[in-house]
């Protein structure tokens, strides 16, 4: 049992897109991710997600309308619901998702993320 500090992670790597493990909680990953920039329309078919903005602004793009998260706010995305995620400049969260949630979701590219890192 060790605490984390998640600002002391999130320097630990630069890239965008790319989640990194924190811990485990039951059958669920704590994961760290900076974002900037559009992802991509995605969903989950069999996963929650959730995105708690620790510094930005985060905008979550549904087809029928938009979630403006700011720092200290969270939210949770019912699996099967599709979204993207745009990210207008650098923005740092939380995630906390069952172990088996690929970041893109139903889709494959080049932005899927197969192996996760731990730090």
């Amino acid at each position: 049992m060790e605490k984390v500090n998640i600002y002391e992670k999130l320097k630990l790597f630069n890239g965008y897109w790319s989640p990194k493990i924190l811990g485990e909680v039951n059958e669920s990953y704590v994961k760290a991710a900076k974002l900037k920039g559009e992802f991509l329309w995605h969903s989950h078919e069999n996963e929650d997600e959730m995105f708690y903005v620790l510094k930005g602004i985060l905008k979550i793009r549904f087809r029928d309308r938009e979630v403006i998260l700011n720092e200290g706010e969270f939210l949770i995305i019912p699996r099967g619901i599709e979204h993207m995620p745009v990210a207008e400049e650098e923005v740092h969260v939380m995630l906390i998702e069952p172990k088996a949630t690929l970041n893109t979701g139903d889709v494959r590219n080049e932005r899927t993320v197969e192996k996760l890192e731990k730090i």
